[in-house]
């Protein structure tokens, strides 16, 4: 905190690094101007893109297995009717 009067603080954001400031004896804040947003590198966001991907190939890759274990029960199902069908 940085103080240029005795009643006005400059308070930082740790997360977003915005500056407010706040005057003890009104009360209220006075002024507030917005942080500056860290640029990701080239290489950060390349890595967030393969992980998104390879997080889509995983769903897409499960989402696949259940559809082929559910044409599975449902053929062995038609084949135990098909055959309750052919006893009677």
């Amino acid at each position: 905190m940085k103080s240029e009067n005795k009643n006005v603080f400059e308070i930082e954001c740790p997360h977003c690094g915005a500056s407010i400031w706040v005057d003890a004896y009104l009360k209220s804040v006075i002024k507030v101007e917005k942080g500056q947003k860290k640029r990701a590198s080239l290489e950060d966001l390349l890595a967030k893109e393969r992980e998104r991907r390879a997080a889509f190939d995983r769903k897409f890759e499960a989402t696949a297995e259940l559809e082929k274990k559910k044409k599975e029960k449902a053929r062995e199902k038609f084949e135990k009717a098909l055959e309750k069908v052919e006893e009677d």
